[in-house]
């Protein structure tokens, strides 16, 4: 069983345009990452499958110096908006120092191999590099 791909979230959607997924509030328009019963923000129940864009901006980061026992580090840990969606992704590709990095950069969403099992399936993670 295995040979293939698969995301290491739910809502990154691999292919030829790799993307993430939100459910939206069909009542009010609020997204969330995670299955929803109901709306935090206006307790509506219908939900609706949007994707977000692939491309947005750098609203906060952190250069993480220290990690746990077997992450490798520096890295940049940020949060990015997507078209008004936050997300919360590491900013890769690109040296983790703030003359690379920087509040306002314009990122895209990138996929790399977390490595392969046993069976031959590989996980896919997410981060967001550079556009330029």
């Amino acid at each position: 069983m295995g040979d293939g791909t698969v995301p290491l979230v739910d809502y990154l959607v691999l292919g030829d345009t790799p993307h993430l997924e939100v459910a939206e509030c069909v009542a009010c328009g609020a997204h969330y990452f995670d299955r929803r019963n109901a709306c935090a923000a206006c307790s509506g129940t219908e939900f609706t499958t949007v994707a977000l864009p692939a491309e947005g901006e750098l609203k906060t980061f952190t250069i993480v110096a220290f990690a746990a026992p077997g992450v490798p580090v520096p890295f940049v840990a940020g949060v990015v908006d997507l078209g008004g969606t936050s997300v919360r992704a590491n900013v890769i590709n690109v040296e983790p120092d703030a003359d690379h990095v920087t509040l306002g950069m314009k990122v895209r969403l990138a996929t790399y191999s977390m490595g392969t099992d046993e069976a031959g399936t590989e996980a896919v993670g997410f981060g967001f590099e550079p556009l330029s």
